[in-house]
């Protein structure tokens, strides 16, 4: 154990560097003949690489303004995703976040891991001659190229094409090596999916207790589905550009959309998986309890196929993260924030009630009146409430006030200090929309604080691959194929199942299924729909709180007034950075952007 604390010292004193295009640190600092003889150093050395790689949870990586040490603690990085999306806004620590937040000089969700890259490709160069059973050697290889491949895959969904480097360059290897071109996104996609085919032969079906939070067969199979499902999107709705730089030929199309159907389908039929349904029964049981605890349930949980592991901030190598603390309801955690996610009354909306009509609120009916929240939600799909918090929830053994005001006896209303010993605001209250993001948070932490929640985050779950399997099939033109897999997924949830399916039904689902998962704005850019979903305007809600009847008056209000967020048509792809276009000039620039 001594020895794996000194390697990580070693690592990390070593190997830190600034972002270049390439790492170019000599690789004889370390003892090659000591670190890979040594399985403890050698899988200390992947739990490093591990370390390194926020992006497993963390889609927020660059930007000055956020460190990657100060957010590789925190859960900002779902937040962001979750804020920038349609799904909700920023609820109080950041301000403006679908604004101007990147740039060629970088910003939010900016991302460029060569350095990571590099002691992955290093690893997988000096296993090959370690002293270590041969069995080992394949598991621990086929485990970095899954990390590097995943590596590889955060930047072309951001980029299209990047520099593909799969060896470790020294430091007088040609020009041609340590200045590489852009691939074109194609190959990079290619690349991520041949990986796949090559080492999941080599990986297992599963993992003991111990080794939980290392990938298996069913791991690769699952990015291999998802690199295959937006390389189909990026054929299917996007334009090749930069002679193919960044696109992908839309006659490739078919060929990308078959393999993610087929990956996902090896999946779906292997019995290691499947939808989480410890709680659920069609007859009865709580679909509520059953979908909240997919994310929860870290017990033989059959939907989860990879997560990042977490398990608090004390001890050895112990790692905790802060989503508690920012999601929880306002007023609930040391800080007195919370709330971080203000879920659009939009994205409420999108939740359809159990015997399938939409979700939407009949805007005139509830502007006049008084309305209870059982008026508003009951029948709700049972996601909504296993996602999502609002007045009258029950927690930590309240019930959550979002009320913004009271209506007194004689029909005005006070919006400070109090009315016969009752607040004028409650004490959860959120002026942007009243919700919040009920998803992963532990209803049993009390006071939760920084870097101390323990919940590991799902990388890739069954319910997704379902989802994928839906998509494919439905542009193959396999209708009944997707069909079955949404209605898999709506009968878990506990709602009507459909008669048929279309495109806009499946992405409705995906919406639904996989809110506040660091999907939708990834998806809204993949569809290259995001310039109209958004672009507009979102609404939340007001609760007013009437003295005599206990209901509440509604308000319905426009969360940005004036300042309508603008997704502009040039931000499907990232700009790669000036100083990293200074640094190589061979890194053309995405279209749109200035060199």
């Amino acid at each position: 154990m001594k020895n794996i604390f000194i390697l990580f010292f070693i690592v990390l004193f070593i190997f830190t560097s600034c972002e270049d295009v390439l790492d170019k640190h000599p690789l004889d600092t370390v003892n090659d003949a000591i670190v890979f003889s040594d399985p403890d150093l050698i899988d200390a050395y992947v739990t490093e690489i591990y370390g390194e790689m926020h992006f497993l949870v963390n889609d927020i990586y660059g930007n000055s303004m956020y460190t990657p040490d100060f957010l590789a603690k925190n859960w900002f990085d779902m937040c962001m995703s979750t804020n920038l999306s349609d799904e909700a806004t920023d609820g109080w620590v950041f301000s403006g976040l679908k604004y101007s937040v990147l740039t060629e000089n970088g910003g939010l969700f900016e991302l460029w891991p060569y350095d990571i890259i590099r002691r992955q490709n290093v690893f997988i160069d000096r296993i090959e001659s370690a002293a270590v059973t041969e069995e080992y050697r394949k598991e621990r290889i086929a485990e970095v190229r899954f990390l590097r491949a995943f590596t590889y895959f955060s930047l072309v969904k951001r980029y299209g094409g990047i520099p593909l480097i799969t060896v470790a360059q020294e430091l007088d290897a040609p020009e041609d090596e340590l200045y590489p071109e852009r691939a074109k996104e194609e190959d990079v996609y290619r690349f991520i999916i041949d990986e796949m085919d090559e080492i999941v032969v080599d990986m297992k079906p599963t993992v003991s207790d111990a080794d939980r939070g290392r990938p298996t067969k069913y791991a690769a199979l699952a990015l291999q589905c998802r690199a295959a499902l937006y390389a189909a999107s990026s054929a299917t709705w996007g334009n090749v550009e930069l002679d193919g730089v960044v696109g992908v030929s839309p006659s490739s199309a078919n060929e990308f959309w078959q393999i993610a159907y087929d990956a996902a389908n090896l999946i779906i039929q292997a019995p290691e998986h499947s939808l989480y349904k410890k709680y659920w029964s069609s007859e009865y049981g709580d679909q509520v309890q059953n979908y909240q605890n997919i994310f929860l349930d870290e017990t033989n949980n059959p939907e989860v196929i990879f997560a990042k592991r977490f398990n608090g901030p004390d001890g050895a190598g112990a790692i905790g993260h802060g989503w508690d603390l920012y999601q929880c309801p306002k007023g609930y955690n040391p800080w007195g924030g919370g709330n971080e996610s203000a879920v659009y009354l939009d994205m409420v909306e999108s939740y359809e009630y159990v015997d399938g009509t939409a979700g939407t609120l009949d805007r005139d009916k509830f502007s006049t009146g008084l309305w209870t929240t059982n008026d508003l939600w009951e029948n709700k799909d049972p996601r909504f409430k296993a996602s999502i918090y609002t007045q009258d929830d029950p927690w930590m053994g309240n019930t959550l006030q979002f009320y913004n005001g009271i209506i007194a006896e004689d029909g005005t209303i006070i919006t400070s200090e109090s009315y016969n010993g009752i607040l004028a605001r409650g004490s959860s209250n959120n002026n942007l929309t009243s919700f919040g993001v009920l998803k992963y948070l532990d209803p049993s932490y009390v006071n939760p604080d920084n870097n101390c929640s323990t919940t590991d985050w799902i990388v890739f779950r069954f319910g997704e691959v379902l989802l994928n399997y839906a998509e494919a099939a439905f542009e193959l033109g396999k209708q009944d194929d997707a069909l079955w897999a949404v209605n898999e997924i709506r009968e878990r949830a506990g709602i009507k199942k459909l008669t048929s399916i279309d495109q806009e039904k499946i992405r409705h689902e995906r919406k639904v299924e996989l809110a506040f998962e660091n999907h939708r704005y990834w998806d809204l850019r993949r569809w290259r729909t995001a310039e109209t979903e958004l672009s507009r305007n979102f609404t939340g809600l007001r609760y007013i709180l009437d003295y005599q009847t206990g209901k509440f008056k509604l308000e319905f209000l426009d969360v940005h007034g004036a300042s309508l967020p603008v997704f502009e048509k040039n931000k499907y792809y990232f700009p790669i950075r000036r100083d990293l276009i200074n640094n190589n000039p061979k890194l053309v620039q995405n279209p749109g952007y200035n060199n």
